[in-house]
Formats: structure tokens, C-alpha cells, sequence
């Protein structure tokens, strides 16, 4: 990407907001060298690196990446012989502990969710807590060497201990003897060149012998060590310069240890980098509430509510993009300071942004095109060392992008053809909208040139859009809209300021009558689409009511059959105990009776016995097991006005009122009436009609009842009740033959008619109807 490009797009500002979110130096030296990618697979394992950082914040809220430091130099030169300080030692130690840190972080979050990128890098981290260890134990955390570093350092530093005290007590002795107090400036014991002294006043300075080492500014004092502690100066001299020569020595030994770690030292901090430039990317992405744009490389912009990310939040107007899949070009018109610059910067800004791993501030399911190349002449950047005019310019950049655009590119014009006479202006941005958009580039202009109005209208692959301008407030919504060109809004500004109204009608007498005409349509179009919108709106707002209407009512139709079901059953349980108490009962009343028979000879016969205990297990209620949903719907006949249906998709029954067209019905449920899909009705009656009914005084022969039964859209247990009074009534009316018309569906319903129909004692034999008689939609019962 060009540099000139990047900074037009103020993609330099990202970058310094980004920096504000990395931890350490080295995620600052990858944030500031961030650029966009041209390769597609790059910007995609980008994207999901900032992604699977923006899941851990979510969940953690933050990451260990404190103490992270840039080892690099301090390991080159260990790898090289140097001999490290304990500041550079500590910083090692503390990247080391960091990385083992984030290593374990890693390890534990990925149990919980997949992060493959994550893990991948937690996987590069060598534990290094040997030496970490090994370097905590001789340098604490300011840099200092620890006794502990070794036992001779333990031992010089005891000596050195006792030797001060010595000294200090000698020279204490002297500072609170009776002539010390004329003698001496003060009475301390202070240190100078490393050596222990005490401060005379010049005329005394012969009292104490010994060696001066430093004056005061004045010359009045004399910083003299007395002759009497000087060879004790001398040895406490002697183990500082042992202590010295044993810390170098362990600072070479652990500098060999961090050689010895190199490349691991230097893999670390690689990872440590690239996690923390991640973890400033997504931290960046919680900032301005971006989201992981879809990824693809043909070109498509989508992009939903997307917003500037460097205007405020609480100032920022969103807009919705499209550009590549219906069209290629957008020219958008409008009034200054309206929107248009800020339009067209959002998307290029969007674009280097994805291409870069950084997420991008609009919503989910936007989408972002990779491009090997973004342009933009925006802005007024006349050159005053070259002596050139604003069109002239703006003409050198265009004469450069002109040279190097091509159907993977992205071109955003600003101003287009603005600068000179206004004809020949339009005329050239028009001729330059045409090269580009004939390469096959993704262009965004802006343009005050009404010509260009028309130019989406007689071209395919363009279309207009426009900055809305609320003509009531006097300024602008920053709404773009897609699809509307511009317009003029000039006398109705000057109106609202206080233009007379004859000075403007005069001002509309000089525009043309095809100018009026645009501006009219132009007109129309806003009304129309801002309708659409609001109507569209509207319609979504009721689907989803609708939508929620109906998951009640399925939710409480549910609950409804559920409870019918759980009473029904209740009821045959309670049925069932009454009629056992009463064959249990029966049934000693049977015993009584034959037990009379035997004792007193009762004229009881035993046949009748038997059939007063037929009788009674007759009474008893048969036990059908619910099953809702078993019955299949059958195949609909002809539906017609005033059929009785069941709407499958609410569960409820009603009657339909008129066919709408061939797939769609009016159906009256309750009160209500709705239009219903065909496919949703399932037939259950033809409309109920007024009988005559004949009451047969003798059953048999003359019995009226039809030669089939039609089951279809019965619920199970209906139809097997159903099943036993007709097999009951074609006996009576002395039938050989008759037809149960049952359905297909899914056989439940076939299966329980023709149980039913194997065990009863009068019927000799069944069936599936033939091809003419409804084939295995129907069974055939032949009778004994």
C-alpha cells in the first residue's frame, strides 16, 4: 500500500490509538510497524488471531503479559561471550516468568473453549524455570546481587558487615570526645571515595592526621579519614574488591546460563511479541466495538452500520456500504460538509483496517474484499513548492492512479473534476469514472456536478447515493443513501434565512425545465425511500409479534392436549377401580349364590351364572393408550367453502371461509380470520347439514348404515371407538362385507384398526383393498 494512501486515510492515527493497548516494547515494535496485507490467506489467519484474543478478553477480561521485556541484544550478546548486568539478568527473568505465565494461561483457557492460534504459540513456549530460578537466586528484582548468589559472597559480605561496624565505632569514639565538638563541622561519620570520614574545620585539620578526600564548597570543612582508622579503610578496601571480583564472576556464570538458553530466550520473546500485538488488537477492537469482518477476495464490500473510527462514539452517524456484487461504482452527490468525505474514508479506512487484522467498527456479518491495492485523492493538497492549483493537484494523483489501477483495486474520489470550469469538470470526471470502472476497480466518488447524477441511471454496474440534508434544521443527517442521488438544496436554505420568495421564484425561472424535472424526482425518490424504510420497519416489527403470537400459542395448545390427555387418562383409572370393585364384589355375590345352590339346593342355573359374569366383564372400560400425533393426516380431498379443517401449524380447528388464489386459504378460527397456506390444512368434515333422521324400529336387514367408514383426520382413539359401534351396527344390518377407509401416512392408525379387527369373533377375514377399491389406504373385513 502506498504510504501516501495510508496517511490520506489517516490510517497513522490507528495506529497511534493502538499503541495505547500494547504491554510491552515488543508488541510496541510490531503495532508500529503495522501495515495492511495483500495476501488473502494472511489477512485471514490475522483476522482469527484477533479474534481468538477478543474471545479470551471477553472471557478473562485481561491476560498476564506484565514484565515482558525486549532480551534480544542482552541474549545476542551473552550468545557472543558478553557478560550480562543484573538489571539485563532481572529483565530475563521476568520475560521468562512471563512467558511461562501466559504459557499456563493459554493452556488452562483452551480447556474451556478451541484456540487453536493460542495454543499453537503456547506450544513454541519453552519452560525455562531452571533458569529463571537460577537467576532469581542471585539478583533480586532492583538489580541488586544477592548474598545468596554464593557462599563465598555470603562470607566477603559478613566480613564487610563487621570491618564497617568497627570503623564506624571508632569513628563514632572520636565524634563525641569532649575537643570534637570545637573541632568538627558536625558530628557524623560520612563516606567518601568509599572510605569512611569525618568532617574538620579547616583550622583543626592537622588534629587528626590522616588522608583529606573532599572539601566543602566553602573550603571551611575537611573531609579527612584519621590516621587511625586508615588500615582499616585499607581491609575493608581489600574485601570490596574480592566482593566486586565474585559478582562478575556470577554474572559471567549466569550470563553463560542465558547463552546457554539462547534460542529459546529469542523464540519466547518472538511469541510474547506476537501476543501481545494480538492482545493490542483486540483490546483496540473493544475500544471503538469493531467485529471480525467475513473475509473474501472477489471483490465485495458489505458492510452494516459501519462507522469513522476516529470520531467520537457519542458523535458518529452509522451507514450501510454495498459495493462489488450488484454494482461496482458509487457516486455519491450532496451538499458540503454533509457527510460525503467521511462516507467515502469509513469504507477505505474499513478496508485497511481488515487487511491489517484489526477488526472494524460496524456490526457482525459485514464483509470486507481484499484488494492489492487501495487509492484515494482526497482532500486539497495543493503544492505550493511546485507550484501547482488545486485541480492540478488533485489531476496528479488521478494520472497516477489512472497508470496502476486494475480489477483488484479500490479507488475512492473525492471532489471529483472540482477545481475548474464546471462543464469541462463533469466532462472529465465522467470520462474518468468510465476508465476506471472499465478496468473492472471498485470505485467510490464524490461529486457536486449534477451531471453526474444521470451517470448511474445509463450505466450498468453504478448506482447513486446521496448525504441527507434536513432542509428544516438547516443541516445535515450524515445518513447516506443508497440509490438516491443528490439534490440541490439552495432555495429552500435561502428560504428558511430570509430570502424573499420573488427573489427565488426568479432564481427557479432560470434553471431549466429538465433540471426542475431531476430535482423533482430526486425529491420523490428521498419520500419514497425513507417510506420504504419506515414501512419496512414496521413489517419486521410485526413478523417478529407475529412470530411470538404464534410460539405462545403453540406453547399453550401443547399444554392444552397434554392436560386433556392427563385428565383423560385419570378418568379411565378411576373408571377402571370402579368397575373391578364392582366384578370383585359380583364375583362373591356369584360364589354366595352357588354355594346356596349346593347347601339349600337354590334353583340357580350355571349358564347363567356364566353370563352375568360375561356381563360384567363386558362393563369393564377398555384401556387405549394415548398417543397423540398417531394418527397420520391423510390425503386432502378437494377442499371447498365451509369444510371444517384443522390449521396444522397452530393446532387448531376452523372452517374455511374462501379460497384466496391455488396455494392460499381464509380461514375463520374463533373470531379470527387468517390467510393459510394449503399445505398447513389438513381435512377433518364437510359442512354439518340439517338431517331428517329415520329411527329404525327393528334392527336388522333394514338396519341403515353405510358399506364403508371413512377414518380420515380422526385422532386415534376416536377412530377405534368409531371402528367397534360401525362393525357393531354392518352386523345388525347383516353385512358380509363392508370397507374401513383408514389413510396411508405413517400405518399407526391401519395397524390399530386392523388389531382390532383380528380379535373380533365375527369377523372371519381382512383385507387391503384392491388398486379400484383405494389399495392399502383402505382394509376390507369380511364377516363369519
Amino acid at each position: 500500500m502506498l504510504q501516501r494512501v495510508l496517511k490520506t486515510l489517516e490510517f497513522d492515527k490507528i495506529v497511534e490509538q493502538l499503541l495505547d493497548h500494547v504491554s510491552s516494547p515488543l508488541g510496541r515494535e510490531k503495532a508500529e510497524a503495522l501495515a495492511p496485507s495483500v495476501d488473502y490467506a494472511e489477512v485471514v489467519r490475522l483476522q482469527e488471531e484477533t479474534d481468538e484474543a477478543a474471545k479470551v478478553l471477553r472471557l478473562k477480561g485481561n491476560v498476564p503479559l506484565g514484565g515482558t521485556h525486549d532480551i534480544r541484544a542482552h541474549v545476542k550478546r551473552a550468545l557472543i561471550g558478553g557478560v550480562l548486568s543484573p538489571q539485563e539478568l532481572t529483565q530475563a527473568a521476568s520475560t521468562i516468568h512471563s512467558s511461562r505465565m501466559m504459557k499456563k494461561f493459554i493452556n488452562d483457557i483452551n480447556e474451556e473453549i478451541d484456540l487453536p492460534i493460542l495454543a499453537e504459540y503456547a506450544g513454541r513456549i519453552v519452560v525455562l524455570a531452571d533458569l529463571e530460578e537460577s537467576i532469581r537466586r542471585a539478583v533480586d528484582e532492583g538489580g541488586e546481587i544477592l548474598d545468596s548468589a554464593s557462599d563465598t559472597l555470603r562470607s566477603l559480605r559478613q566480613q564487610l558487615r563487621s570491618r564497617e561496624a568497627r570503623v564506624r565505632e571508632r569513628l563514632e569514639n572520636m565524634i563525641r570526645s569532649s575537643n570534637a565538638q570545637k573541632m568538627l563541622s558536625d558530628a557524623i561519620v560520612t563516606i567518601r571515595n568509599d572510605r569512611f570520614v569525618i568532617p574538620v574545620k579547616q583550622e583543626y585539620r592537622g588534629h587528626y592526621g590522616g588522608i583529606i578526600h573532599d572539601q566543602s564548597a566553602s573550603g571551611q570543612t575537611l573531609f579527612i579519614e584519621p590516621q587511625a582508622i586508615v588500615q582499616l579503610n585499607n581491609e575493608l578496601q581489600a574485601i570490596r574488591v574480592k566482593e566486586q571480583q565474585e559478582i562478575e564472576r556470577i554474572l559471567a556464570e549466569l550470563s553463560v546460563l542465558v547463552a546457554g538458553s539462547g534460542e529459546e530466550l529469542l523464540e519466547i520473546t518472538a511469541v510474547l511479541a506476537s501476543l501481545d500485538f494480538m492482545f493490542a488488537k483486540a483490546r483496540y477492537g473493544k475500544q471503538i466495538k469493531a467485529s471480525k469482518p467475513e473475509i473474501n477476495d472477489n471483490g465485495i464490500i458489505m458492510l452494516t452500520q459501519a462507522r469513522h473510527p476516529l470520531i467520537p462514539g457519542d458523535e458518529v452517524v452509522s451507514n450501510n456500504f454495498s459495493l462489488g456484487k450488484d454494482f461496482t461504482t458509487i457516486v455519491i452527490t450532496g451538499p458540503n460538509t454533509g457527510g460525503k468525505t467521511v462516507a467515502l474514508k469509513t469504507v477505505g479506512l474499513c478496508t485497511l483496517m481488515a487487511q491489517a487484522g484489526l477488526q472494524i467498527p460496524a456490526l457482525d456479518g459485514s464483509e470486507i474484499a481484499i484488494f492489492s491495492a487501495v487509492y484515494a485523492d482526497i482532500g486539497d493538497e495543493q503544492s505550493i513548492e511546485q507550484s501547482l492549483s488545486t485541480f492540478s493537484s488533485h489531476m496528479v494523483n488521478i494520472v497516477g492512479i489512472l497508470e496502476k489501477a486494475d480489477s483488484d483495486s479500490l479507488v475512492l474520489f473525492d471532489e471529483l473534476g472540482a477545481g475548474t470550469d464546471p462543464q469541462e469538470g463533469a466532462a472529465l470526471a465522467i470520462s474518468i469514472l468510465d476508465e476506471v470502472y472499465s478496468r473492472g476497480a471498485r470505485v467510490i466518488a464524490t461529486t457536486h456536478y449534477p451531471e453526474l447524477k444521470a451517470y448511474g441511471y445509463n450505466r450498468e454496474g453504478v448506482i447513486n447515493a446521496s448525504v441527507e440534508f434536513d432542509v428544516a434544521t438547516l443541516s445535515p443527517t450524515y445518513k447516506l443513501l443508497i440509490g438516491v442521488p443528490g439534490r440541490s438544496n439552495a432555495f429552500e436554505i435561502s428560504r428558511r434565512l430570509g430570502l424573499g420568495d420573488s427573489v427565488i421564484e426568479k432564481a427557479k425561472t432560470y434553471i431549466s425545465a429538465d433540471s426542475n424535472e431531476v430535482e423533482n424526482m430526486i425529491a420523490s425518490l428521498e419520500t419514497s425511500k425513507r417510506l420504504a424504510e419506515k414501512e419496512l420497519k414496521e413489517a419486521h416489527d410485526t413478523l417478529k409479534d407475529a412470530e411470538n403470537l404464534k410460539k405462545d400459542l403453540q406453547q399453550q395448545i401443547t399444554a392444552y392436549y397434554d392436560r386433556r390427555d392427563e385428565l383423560i387418562e385419570k378418568a379411565k383409572d378411576k373408571a377402571s377401580r370402579i368397575v373391578e370393585e364392582a366384578k370383585t364384589e359380583a364375583e362373591q355375590v356369584i360364589k354366595d349364590l352357588r354355594r346356596m345352590r349346593l347347601e339349600n339346593g337354590a334353583q340357580v342355573k350355571e349358564h347363567e351364572l356364566i353370563d352375568a359374569r360375561k356381563r360384567l366383564e363386558g362393563a369393564a372400560p377398555e384401556r387405549t393408550p394415548a398417543k397423540r400425533g398417531a394418527s397420520q393426516k391423510p390425503a386432502n380431498p378437494k377442499l371447498k367453502p365451509g369444510d371444517e379443517v384443522l390449521v396444522t401449524s397452530f393446532g387448531q380447528k376452523g372452517h374455511l371461509v374462501e379460497q384466496i388464489n391455488e396455494k392460499e386459504w381464509q380461514v375463520q378460527i374463533g373470531i379470527l380470520k387468517m390467510k393459510v397456506d394449503e399445505k398447513n390444512l389438513q381435512y377433518v368434515a364437510a359442512p354439518k347439514q340439517k338431517e331428517t333422521r329415520q329411527v329404525a324400529t327393528v334392527k336388522g336387514r333394514d338396519y341403515h348404515v353405510g358399506l364403508e367408514l371413512d377414518l380420515r383426520g380422526e385422532r386415534y382413539e376416536d377412530a377405534l371407538m368409531r371402528t367397534e359401534k360401525y362393525i357393531d351396527d354392518s352386523l345388525l344390518a347383516g353385512y358380509p362385507r363392508v370397507s374401513i377407509i383408514h389413510g396411508k401416512g405413517t400405518g399407526a392408525l391401519m395397524r390399530g384398526v386392523q388389531e382390532y379387527l383380528k380379535n373380533h369373533r365375527s369377523v372371519k377375514k381382512i383385507r387391503f383393498g384392491e388398486a379400484g377399491e383405494g389399495g392399502t389406504g383402505v382394509t376390507i373385513v369380511e364377516f363369519k
